[in-house]
């Protein structure tokens, strides 16, 4: 792994370096578990204590820190550290796995697919009929791309991820290991005669530039035109987004959180760890749902809602302290 010393970090960071360190810093640790030779940050005043403690050589930290590095120790200080700190993981990530050839023996690729300069492919993938690949994706093995997709340039597609006819990636994404994109929407329809009926769902998925899904994720198909994923949207492990759902740009889904059918999230909203939201609802601009809430209503723009079922942030609290003083009147 490469070694740097605090100069050459913060030619990167653009900082101001306070305090004095010779040593060559060898990785970047958290601040609890790092060595003489290490780099961390601190992101946060509430992490300061840790400081000395820490054996960390040199932090990245915000400009308002209250502390001093101390003797032999050094700060790199930056506008933001935790953006910062993305910028040094950067400089010490090992390098991705290696491919000794650019398209292995065992894909199958069917004769019409279209692949671009700097393409890779790797073992035992399927590639179907009238694929579009653009320049430099990469696709590790056990992938399988049915027909007429499409996937961007500079796409990472990982083990075992799925993505079904007729779907489109964009430039620039990662799609984490068996993540799986078109799959069948979620439609049923009782009937007298045969139970339960299936309803063909013949729309696709459409993605935009920049997004990552996350493992063991699912973007279902449109029952008749696109499910569609933004530029730029993050989308944790095992999230389920339900057909025809639009999301806006730069939208956030943490882990087990998932949409109904036909959800419209707007530009920015982020949505907590297992949190639910109902069909065909709106949830506006820059909306935050807190973790393990259920939506059963729009939310407007700009509004923080919390609980099952989720209510005005502020609400959901002062609801919580009510029950939590009756109960203990209870319990008297």
């Amino acid at each position: 792994m490469s070694s740097y010393s605090i100069q050459e970090i913060n030619e990167v960071l653009q900082g101001e370096i306070v305090g004095f360190n010779s040593c060559k810093i060898t990785a970047p640790e958290q601040l609890e578990e790092a060595t003489e030779t290490e780099i961390s940050f601190i992101g946060s005043k509430k992490y300061e204590k840790f400081w000395a403690t820490s054996k960390a050589c040199v932090a990245v930290v915000n400009q308002d820190i209250s502390i001093e590095p101390g003797e032999n120790r050094a700060f790199i200080k930056v506008k933001n550290a935790d953006l910062a700190m993305s910028q040094v993981l950067e400089l010490f990530a090992p390098a991705p796995p290696v491919f000794d050839i650019d398209i292995h023996p065992t894909a199958v690729i069917d004769k019409s697919v279209t692949i671009e300069n700097g393409t890779r492919i790797g073992a035992g993938c399927y590639i179907g009929p009238n694929v579009q690949l653009g320049e430099n994706v990469t696709i590790y093995p056990n992938v399988t791309i049915l027909d007429e997709c499409s996937i961007g340039k500079n796409t990472t597609i990982w083990p075992g991820a799925v993505i079904r006819e007729r779907c489109h990636i964009g430039s620039y994404c990662i799609l984490h290991p068996n993540c799986t994109i078109g799959a069948d929407g979620f439609g049923f329809r009782p009937c007298p005669e045969k139970g339960l009926v299936k309803i063909p769902q013949i729309g696709n998925v459409t993605i935009g530039n920049n997004v990552e899904i996350g493992a063991n994720s699912c973007v279902d198909r449109g029952k008749f035109s696109s499910t569609i994923l933004g530029d730029g949207c993050k989308i944790d492990n095992l999230v389920q987004i339900g057909h025809n759902s639009k999301l806006g740009k730069f939208c956030i889904m943490s882990g087990n959180s998932g949409l109904a059918g036909s959800v419209t999230l707007g530009n920015g909203v982020m949505i907590g760890g297992s949190a639910s939201i109902k069909d065909h609802l709106t949830i506006g601009d820059r909306a935050i749902v807190g973790a393990g809430s259920g939506v059963a209503a729009d939310v407007e723009a700009g509004k923080v809602v919390l609980g099952y079922p989720a209510v005005d942030a502020r609400d959901a609290l002062k609801q919580w302290a009510v029950l939590k003083r009756l109960a203990k009147d209870i319990n008297k």
